[in-house]
């Protein structure tokens, strides 16, 4: 009985990091590589409960934290206690990996738990140890801490927007990008979407409303068509 919990533990655990194939960090790796890999090097995989808060704003980042199972949320609260949303993180992406080193190595927003979760915890002494033994895992981070620079310079022009119906206009003309189509499928709900923009949902709802009727869009639940870009683009000014 021992020998079978032994074994369906060891298989468990072994198809939870060949999913790391997926992550960011790991790409181009074989699930075989990266197992071999963490076996050289200290880590703990940590399960954190639905809504259980993971980190706060401005705790040291020790670790590098890889979400193996669920999915958590980044979350600012401003000083009136309005929560807003800056994403969702599923597994098995990484966790504040451009915030790892540096002389402000800090959490900029609490992470919570959306579901239970199942995380990879490596120490940073680890995880630089993993760096020097393998390359790729070297190469992939500085992509990745390049791709959150770019990132966050988006957000922050997004979040300069005044208005909603600027924020709206952006949100879809960066949507409408390389694409065939004017016709925009939110992967989003209208609640989680005012969370995104850091907005009530009435107002975010009323705005779009406004854009329908002025003839800038046409809104059907989910699917918004754009009708008139350039002006829709004049909310950008």
């Amino acid at each position: 009985m021992l020998q079978k919990i032994v074994k369906n533990a060891i298989f468990e655990r072994k198809s939870m990091f060949e999913k790391l194939i997926f992550c960011p960090l790991f790409v181009g790796l074989d699930g075989e590589t990266i197992i071999n890999l963490l076996n050289q090097v200290h880590h703990q995989i940590i399960r954190y409960k639905k809504e259980e808060i993971i980190a706060y704003s401005g705790d040291e980042v020790q670790n590098q934290m890889v979400v193996l199972k669920g999915s958590v949320k980044g979350e600012m609260v401003d000083f009136t206690g309005k929560t807003i949303k800056i994403e969702d993180i599923a597994s098995p992406r990484p966790l504040a990996p451009a915030f790892l080193f540096g002389s402000q190595n800090s959490f900029p927003v609490n992470i919570v738990a959306n579901t239970d979760v199942e995380m990879l915890v490596l120490p940073k002494s680890s995880f630089v140890q993993l760096m020097q033994i393998n390359e790729t895992i070297l190469e992939n981070f500085l992509s990745l801490i390049s791709n959150r620079a770019q990132f966050l310079s988006n957000k922050i022009r997004f979040l300069s927007f005044q208005t909603i119906k600027g924020k709206i206009a952006h949100y879809l003309l960066q949507a409408m990008k390389n694409k065939e189509t004017d016709v925009i499928l939110l992967d989003k709900s209208q609640k989680d979407l005012a969370a995104y923009f850091g907005v009530a949902r009435p107002s975010l709802g009323r705005a779009i409303r406004e854009l329908d009727h002025e003839g800038c869009i046409e809104a059907k639940g989910k699917e918004l068509k754009i009708v008139d870009k350039l002006r829709l683009s004049e909310y950008l000014k």
